[in-house]
Order: C-alpha cells, then sequence, then structure tokens
C-alpha cells in the first residue's frame, strides 16, 4: 500500500466556525522509500487570516488570494490519495477539516476522506511509544536525533516531509514482520528495508561542565535516597 504522510494548515481550530483549509502538502512513501511523488497545494479560504494564525504558519491573506478555492482543487488532491494510507499527526484535526471542506462540495460528491483512504494517527503511535511525554512534532524530532532547523514557521509539506522522518525513526526500518502460528517462531519471509535518501549527517551535542555538574549533583541525590552507588 502506498502510505502518504499529510498536514494542512488552517485559518483557526474550528471547521464548524468558518475556517477553512489554506494549504495542504503531502509526500508519498512506497516500501519505506520517499518516491518524491509529492502534492502541494495553497488554497484561498474565501475568508481573512485572523493574525494569530498568521503568527504559526506565515501564510497571510495576500500570499491565497490569487489561488484556486478547494472546490478546483479537490479532484487532483481526491486522486492523489486515492486508496492509500493516510498517515496524520493528530489526525482527526485535519480529517476534520477535509471533511468538512468535502462536505460543503456539490452533491458532496466524494463523501469523506475515510471512504477512500486509511486513516492512522502517528499521535497515537507516538502517546504509545512515549505515554506521558510531549509528543508533537518538534519533541519527537529532538527525541529521534532529527534535523528539523529549516522549521522556522509550520508548512504543510515541511511538516509532511519531516513526519515521514519521525514515522521512519519510529518504526525502526522494519517493514513486515510475520509470526508462524504454528510455532510462534519468526518465519523465513522478514523483509527489512532501511532508508537510504541521502540526509545531513547527525548533529552531536555534548553536554557542557555546567550540565555535567548538575548530572553529577542528580546522581547523588538518587544515590542517597536508594543507598545504591551510582555509576551512570
Amino acid at each position: 500500500m502506498r502510505q502518504i504522510f499529510l498536514d494542512t494548515e488552517t485559518t483557526g481550530f474550528n471547521p464548524e466556525e468558518g475556517d477553512r483549509i489554506i494549504e495542504i502538502g503531502a509526500v508519498e512513501l512506497i516500501k519505506r522509500r520517499l518516491t518524491g511523488n509529492n502534492y502541494h497545494q495553497y488554497i484561498n479560504p474565501e475568508r481573512s487570516i485572523p493574525a494569530e494564525a498568521i503568527q504559526v504558519h506565515g501564510i497571510t491573506d495576500e500570499r491565497v488570494k490569487d489561488e484556486p478555492k478547494f472546490a478546483e482543487v479537490v479532484d487532483a488532491f481526491m486522486q492523489f490519495v486515492e486508496g492509500a494510507e493516510l498517515i496524520i499527526h493528530n489526525a482527526p484535526f485535519d480529517v476534520g477539516f477535509i471533511n468538512h471542506e468535502l462536505s460543503m462540495l456539490p452533491n458532496n460528491r466524494w463523501g469523506r476522506i475515510e471512504d477512500h483512504c486509511l486513516i492512522t494517527d502517528s499521535l497515537k503511535m507516538a502517546s504509545k511509544m512515549y505515554p506521558g511525554q510531549r509528543n508533537n512534532l518538534d519533541a519527537l524530532c529532538r527525541r529521534l536525533y532529527i534535523d528539523n532547523s529549516s522549521r522556522t514557521y509550520h508548512g504543510a509539506l515541511l511538516d509532511s516531509e519531516i513526519l515521514a522522518d519521525v514515522y521512519l525513526a519510529m518504526t525502526g526500518g522494519q517493514t513486515a514482520l510475520s509470526l508462524d502460528s504454528d510455532n510462534g517462531s519468526i518465519a523465513n519471509n522478514l523483509d527489512i528495508n532501511i532508508q537510504t535518501q541521502d540526509r545531513a549527517p547527525l548533529k552531536v551535542i555534548h553536554a557542557n561542565s555546567e550540565e555535567l555538574a548538575r548530572h553529577q549533583d542528580k546522581l547523588a541525590e538518587i544515590a542517597k535516597k536508594s543507598g545504591k552507588e551510582l555509576n551512570w
């Protein structure tokens, strides 16, 4: 199955109160490899963009005033995602906006996005893997050593590309694991593919003297409470 990592930018948080989509970005992954077959579209929301939203994504009324309306791009978008697994961070938000836009089309000819795609919420995945921790994209990038330094503003295509990197890191390069139902052993058809796309080298950040001192103080505190010597 094609996997598509998708993100949207909007005028606000609630489509029921008139907020609209202003950008859609999506990147395609097949057999755990980015294909370069991306979808990216700015959209005229047919309303003004509030200042607080512009502070998040940097998209202004001027930027989208000459862009097509959602109804003019919906067919190309739906044909791009048709039959794929859509992986979205906090999927209910983006799916809610897309479905609201679809519902406003004449005769609602496409129905709902989930009628055409399998929806996977990567935020829910991350919350299960890292319970009790922050699991937004920025936090996951720090945890998984993914460089997102180019992310000055939220942007739909950039965030989709970052999400693809995060997903590949979270899922560890393994594409298929089949268990023999008779004896519980790992079957011989284990299929592993590692992403080999060229990437910038990972940054190594060493602790400074102050951070090392705080670390030693913390170890001493734990050792005192536990009654055991620690050598971490």
